[in-house]
């Protein structure tokens, strides 16, 4: 069977993919990209890259024929130009989050992929963390029940990220937070309403002319009842580190962990009936309020969906606490996800398929992000979400 030819661009994060695309048996070569020399000389030495196959430019790989797909790991104002000349030098792309900085960058992204008539996948690590998997086990099963509610939330202080991350607007940044809720819910979203509140230094305010600290959201859904909130912080806001969700379901609902240390919490409604006394009599009916169990459990690793080959990877890491990169530790490893996705990108492209989360999902759900920050900025304007799919 054919075997891909993969570029990965962007080494200071993006080394954590290296290593399993040069472990997966559906990759034959792996060409790395970096501006820093000193990050391509790590990946060729630790993972024996030829030194023909490590170039400092992107237009390198673009110009070589025989490489099938490039993977982008660069920072967020690139994604959709280097994305849209990926697709136009006639390549697969797979792209980090968030897909663009604008509604029409989306849009641009999206006119390249049908153009060009390849494969874009928008590369969101929480739709593949174990958690998530959990929850759509659970839900598929039906042990959830109708689904009423959902919050989702990204909590992080980036104090000493790189610049380009200086004052960035909470919500422009949204996928981490709501993607989970918006793949179990199964609906497109399509009006945002959202606020600001609090208030950054103004040296932090200058940049994207943003002032909040905090932005939160209420997220309606196309063809469904279910409303989503989704909350959002980078600085100025004591708080650890956190990628959550929490669904209410009918039957069964699910709350993340507090602490990173704990397990989550599901809720399981009995419905019970019970015995009261009323003035010595006893009579049965049903509760006030059914009974509620409440049981902390564990969450299982997914590695058994995966090719042997790349399965250590959902546990064993390149960063660890010896070599740590900041996207890495304090997002706590994303949940095991790097394989998966991996995975789905190389096998969408080999079985001719649209990936799992493909462009028009990437833009929804980028989208989300920027109507969001749209509707806070104009002080709580509901705001409607484009038909991606109707490009």
């Amino acid at each position: 069977m054919k075997k891909l030819n993969v570029a990965l661009v962007g080494l200071s994060f993006g080394l954590e993919f290296v290593a399993i695309y040069c472990r997966h048996p559906d990759v034959d070569k792996v060409y790395v990209v970096d501006k820093n020399q000193k990050l391509l000389d790590i990946a060729r030495e630790r993972y024996s890259i030829p030194q023909s196959q490590c170039f400092t430019d992107l237009q390198n790989v673009l110009d070589i024929p025989e490489i099938d797909a490039v993977h982008l790991v660069t920072p967020p104002s690139t994604h959709a130009p280097f994305s849209v000349r990926v697709l136009n030098a006639g390549k697969h792309c797979g792209c980090t989050i968030p897909m663009g900085m604008s509604l029409e960058e989306l849009k641009q992204v999206i006119a390249a992929r049908k153009a060009a008539d390849k494969n874009y996948m928008f590369m969101e690590t929480t739709i593949f963390q174990r958690e998530f998997l959990y929850l759509k086990e659970l839900y598929e099963k039906g042990e959830l029940g109708r689904l009423q509610y959902m919050t989702c939330a990204h909590y992080q202080d980036m104090e000493g990220w790189p610049d380009y991350w200086k004052g960035f607007p909470p919500l422009m940044h949204p996928t981490h937070a709501v993607a989970p809720c918006l793949m179990l819910a199964g609906h497109l979203p399509e009006k945002v309403y959202a606020r600001g509140s609090g208030k950054v230094r103004r040296e932090l305010e200058e940049p994207y002319g943003c002032p909040y600290a905090f932005e939160a959201a209420f997220i309606t859904l196309q063809d469904s009842d279910i409303t989503i909130e989704m909350e959002r912080f980078l600085y100025g806001v004591a708080r650890s580190y956190s990628e959550c969700f929490r669904v209410y379901g009918e039957n069964k609902s699910f709350e993340w962990q507090q602490l990173a240390e704990e397990d989550p919490v599901i809720y399981t409604r009995t419905g019970a009936l019970q015995k009261v006394d009323i003035l010595n009599e006893e009579k049965e009916e049903s509760s006030r309020g059914g009974e509620i169990l409440e049981e902390r459990v564990r969450i299982p690793d997914y590695a058994h969906l995966l090719p042997d080959e790349i399965a250590s990877f959902t546990t064993n890491t390149v960063y660890n606490n010896e070599n740590t990169h900041l996207s890495f530790k304090q997002g706590g490893g994303h949940g095991g996800s790097h394989p998966h996705l991996v995975h789905e990108f190389v096998r969408s492209i080999l079985e001719d398929r649209k990936p799992a989360i493909d462009d028009i999902m990437g833009a929804y759900w980028t989208g989300t992000g920027i109507c969001a920050h749209e509707s806070a900025m104009k002080g709580g304007e509901v705001i409607t979400i484009p038909r991606f799919e109707q490009l």
